[in-house]
Parts: structure tokens; C-alpha cells; sequence
């Protein structure tokens, strides 16, 4: 039997009504949710047909359900697994009988900005990168749930940008589709009009657990707020400490007042990392405590005191690549193989010297 620290036993078993469980990385939160839904269904008795458990990627919704699906030795269950657009998807599926053809490739959504762009034949150093702004505040304004009036543009200005949005948004219909962000809107007004389906959805989604939550942006926490009515079986796992997608839409902030809207929410921390020494952990923790506004949380390591963290301030480029070579070369007369390093930096250009 798999052996849970306090954190993780509270989160495995508690059942009805909101949770908040505060992970730090490395702090077994995928184990701890997959016997979470095995508890559902093995102490609580709860169907697995009414679990719904939301992941933001493909692979860490896989992952889940592998793991899940292996815990319980391959039995039949019934919950799904997905991602916020994959679900929103089924829903939009089966209301409008839209099919995989009908979504918006990435690559069609730019090419078809790309042609609009250019006949306002714009004064642009990069196009690229202002295609890519475009594209990014189009879904923040979307995932935010700001009316097009009220949206402030730093790329195009607001007149410009209103009319490549309506331009965009009318080819897009015209064909007949529907981009990622789309599928967040339609859904959100499909829910918000059609209380019956609500209510089917609501009755089939029971309990819902939601993955890397600091990652959530609003009109994704509206949209499960509803499917999570009337009995509120929302279980949110994240840490808002390890929020690094602001730029996409990310709004670590609705984590923050999760209690605001659920008062009676339980919480949890899952406080031990199994991943790192204590010279990691404490000095990350040492570093994130400068946030102000954040969760007040600690992290301890279940390892011991390993190989110390240095910190070294280097004048240019040249001279950090000097250091880390010598480093490199320093582990390897020590033992350590070269496929056993790994030197991570920041952006291509600083990996191009080395």
C-alpha cells in the first residue's frame, strides 16, 4: 500500500463539497488525485460515470488516466479525463453536432491574420511576433470575458484592432469554424441559455477535479463554476507559486479568492517534495516568499541535504559560458558522465555561444 503524508491522505479522502489542495512541486499530486478518484469510487461509492477530472494538456490528462486505469488494475470505469478544451468540445459536440473538421487549425487561425494584417499594410518591424501578439490578445480578451469595446490593444491600437478582429471573426464563421478560444465562448453562452442541458451536464459531472488550477482563466472558472452546481463536488489542486502562463490568459489570482466564492472550502497542503534535496527546496523557498501575493505556504523536503545550489553573478555572456564549461569539466573528471548534464538557459541566443 502506498504510504501518504497528512496533506495527501486529506486530499484522497475528503468527499462532498470544495476543496483547495496547494501542491508544491514535486509533491506527489498526481498520485494523490488518482487514488482520490479510487476513494470516490471505492469508499464513497460514487458512480465513475459523474467523475469528471480536467487537466490543460493532452499529455497530462493520458498521463492521468494511465495512471488511474493502472491503479485500478484495468477495471472498467467509466470517468473522464480531459482537457478544458477537449470537454468544452464534447458539450459543443453533442448541442451543435460539430465535428474535428470544424475546429480551427493554428496554423489556418495565422495565415488568415497574416492576410488581414497585411492589406492594413501596417508599419510592423516583426511580423511574426505581431501576428503572435494578435493571436495572444485575442484569447486573452476571449478568456478574460472583455467585450470588444472595452478591450485596450498594446499591439494594433484599438480601432485597428477591432477591425481585424471583426474581419477575422467574419472569415471564421464563413467557413464554417471555430477556433480554441471559440469553443470557451459558445460553450459558456450554450450553458448560460440552455438551463436544460445545464442540468443534464450537471447531473452526469458530479464531482469535478481540476488539474494545475493557477493555470485557469476566467471564463474556464465560470464555465466549471456551473457545471459544479448545485453540490459544488469542486476539487481544485495547484500552486499558485508555479503560475508562469500570464502571457496565455492564466489568472492565478481567481486560485487566490477561490474561498471568496466558496466559503466552506476545505484546504489542504501537499507540503512534502519527493523530487529535490533541502538545498533546492529551501532556497526556492527562500526566493518565492518575496512574492507578496501568493498563498502562505513552506515546502520541506522529504530528501536530505545533497549537493549545495552556487550562485554566481557573471559581467557578460562570455564569461557565463567560460564558467559553465569549466564546470562541465570539472564534474567530469569527478566521475560524472556528460549524459548525465544538463545546462538549461533562458533563451536559444544564450544556449548558441556554449
Amino acid at each position: 500500500m502506498h504510504r501518504f503524508n497528512e496533506g495527501q491522505q486529506k486530499a484522497i479522502r475528503h468527499v462532498n463539497g470544495p476543496m483547495i489542495a496547494l501542491a508544491g512541486p514535486g509533491a506527489g499530486k498526481t498520485t494523490a488525485m488518482v487514488y482520490r478518484i479510487k476513494y470516490l469510487i471505492e469508499n464513497a461509492h460514487v458512480n465513475p460515470y459523474q467523475i469528471l477530472v480536467i487537466t490543460f494538456t493532452r499529455a497530462s490528462a493520458k498521463e492521468m488516466e494511465e495512471r488511474f486505469w493502472n491503479l485500478m488494475k484495468g477495471k472498467v470505469c467509466g470517468c473522464t479525463f480531459g482537457t478544458f478544451h477537449s470537454v468544452f468540445f464534447y458539450i459543443l459536440k453533442a448541442a451543435y453536432g460539430y465535428k474535428a473538421s470544424n475546429i480551427l487549425k493554428e496554423e489556418e487561425k495565422y495565415n488568415l491574420l497574416k492576410g488581414i494584417i497585411r492589406k492594413k499594410e501596417l508599419e510592423c518591424g516583426d511580423e511574426d511576433e505581431l501576428i503572435q501578439s494578435v493571436i495572444q490578445e485575442i484569447g486573452t480578451m476571449k478568456g478574460d470575458m472583455i467585450s470588444l469595446e472595452h478591450f485596450y490593444s498594446g499591439c494594433l491600437g484599438e480601432e485597428v484592432f477591432r477591425e481585424v478582429y471583426r474581419e477575422y471573426e467574419q472569415a471564421v464563421a464563413s467557413m464554417g469554424k471555430l477556433d480554441f478560444d471559440d469553443m470557451m465562448v459558445y460553450c459558456y453562452e450554450l450553458l448560460k441559455e440552455r438551463k436544460d442541458i445545464l442540468r443534464k451536464l450537471q447531473k452526469r459531472y458530479r464531482y469535478i477535479l481540476v488539474d494545475e488550477f493557477q493555470d485557469i482563466n476566467k471564463i474556464q472558472y465560470e464555465i466549471t463554476k456551473m457545471l459544479a452546481l448545485p453540490e459544488n463536488n469542486l476539487f481544485i489542486v495547484g500552486d499558485d507559486d508555479q503560475s508562469i502562463y500570464g502571457f496565455r490568459g492564466a489568472r492565478p489570482e481567481i486560485m487566490l479568492h477561490f474561498k471568496d466564492d466558496y466559503k466552506d472550502a476545505v484546504t489542504t497542503f501537499l507540503d512534502v517534495n519527493y523530487r529535490c534535496s533541502r538545498n533546492i527546496t529551501e532556497g526556492a523557498v527562500r526566493l518565492i516568499s518575496n512574492n507578496r501575493t501568493r498563498f502562505d505556504k513552506n515546502i520541506v523536503s522529504a530528501r536530505d541535504y545533497e549537493e549545495p545550489v552556487h550562485i554566481h553573478h557573471m559581467k557578460t555572456l562570455a564569461e557565463e559560458n567560460a564558467h559553465v564549461l569549466k564546470q562541465i569539466m570539472e564534474y567530469h573528471e569527478r566521475g560524472v558522465e556528460y549524459e548525465e548534464m544538463a545546462v538549461i538557459v533562458r533563451t536559444n541566443v544564450q544556449a548558441r555561444g556554449l
